[in-house]
């Protein structure tokens, strides 16, 4: 049996996961404050829109891609539409802060790439959503058909693959929660009580902490972790470790021996083993039971932490199993 105080150190230092998710919620609020102020002065456009050529491509977008969708712009200074698109999708990576990387990419400088996309006419605007590229629009669309078509690459590469963007530095934000010091958001007393919970091996008190937080803001960062974490210590705690393997081992094509076996591995520390373990399970399965699988490696990506180099090659493995 697996103790029930397990520490989940093996798997990722929770300090400084813990420093990142608040870093993360800082950027929540700011891109919040954006919102309400229509969307201006929160980030940096230079941060968010790229000029890319051939030669930075591989870095700059498929690389990219990994962590944010990367929205292409294909224009020429000649393209007098160009110039009407070219700035409503600069306005919009702006206002949305960090969900999407905008990369402009000119045609007469780039002819390699141009075909490489099967551009027939510009403007001409695809994504690259961890590796994958897909045509979005071509030629001058109005902004509420762009805005919709931005929303759902958005929630299609946060849903499937796990993508939720960039992180707006919060230091952007003159007098803003980082410079001051202030912590961000009404829960931090019920998340320390969760963080105390989760180390004293009160598990279900700590899921319950989280719960609650998530009850009120679904999308709180720190909150999510620790479920993700409080929930895979709880799934484990039980578990007869020499069982787990052996039933994975002798039936590669069960689901639920896979995941078992994966979340065992992630909790000793074995990340590349879960993760890549899980991916071969996606390779090997279709319908429900794929998608089933999918679900958990995302769970266990939260786990782990969404810019860990580990996670990042992993979505790659991911999207390349699923396509």
């Amino acid at each position: 049996m697996q103790p029930r105080n397990m520490s989940m150190s093996g798997v990722v230092d929770l300090a400084a996961v813990k420093a990142a998710q608040e870093a993360k919620a800082k950027a929540e609020q700011a891109r919040a404050e954006a919102a309400r102020q229509g969307g201006t002065g929160a980030v940096s456009p230079a941060d968010l829109v790229i000029d890319v050529d051939e030669a930075g491509f591989e870095r700059d977008v498929l690389q990219r891609s990994a962590e944010v969708p990367v929205v292409i712009d294909f224009w020429a200074e000649w393209c007098e539409p160009c110039k009407q698109l070219s700035p409503v999708l600069e306005r919009l990576a702006v206002e949305y802060a960090g969900r999407f990387l905008l990369a402009k990419i000119d045609v007469d400088a780039n002819q390699m790439l141009m075909q490489q996309f099967g551009v027939q006419g510009i403007p001409a605007v695809f994504a690259v959503v961890a590796g994958q590229a897909l045509p979005l629009f071509q030629g001058v669309t109005p902004e509420q058909q762009i805005r919709e078509t931005l929303d759902q690459l958005v929630q299609v590469a946060e849903q499937r693959f796990g993508l939720t963007g960039l992180t707006v530095d919060p230091d952007a934000e003159a007098g803003g929660a980082a410079e001051t010091g202030v912590p961000v958001g009404p829960y931090e007393a019920t998340l320390n009580a969760a963080a105390q919970a989760l180390d004293a091996g009160d598990l279900g008190g700590a899921i319950q902490a989280y719960k609650n937080v998530l009850a009120d803001d679904p999308a709180h960062p720190e909150a999510q972790l620790g479920l993700a974490q409080a929930e895979l210590l709880q799934r484990v705690q039980d578990f007869d470790p020499q069982k787990v393997r052996r039933e994975a081992a002798e039936k590669p094509a069960d689901v639920d021996a896979q995941i078992a076996a994966a979340d065992l591995d992630l909790v000793g520390g074995h990340v590349e083993d879960a993760f890549g373990r899980l991916i071969e399970t996606v390779q090997r399965t279709a319908g429900d039971d794929r998608d089933t699988v999918r679900r958990r490696l995302l769970e266990l990506f939260e786990v782990v932490g969404l810019d860990d180099p580990r996670v990042i090659g992993a979505r790659r493995a991911l999207a390349r199993a699923l396509f």
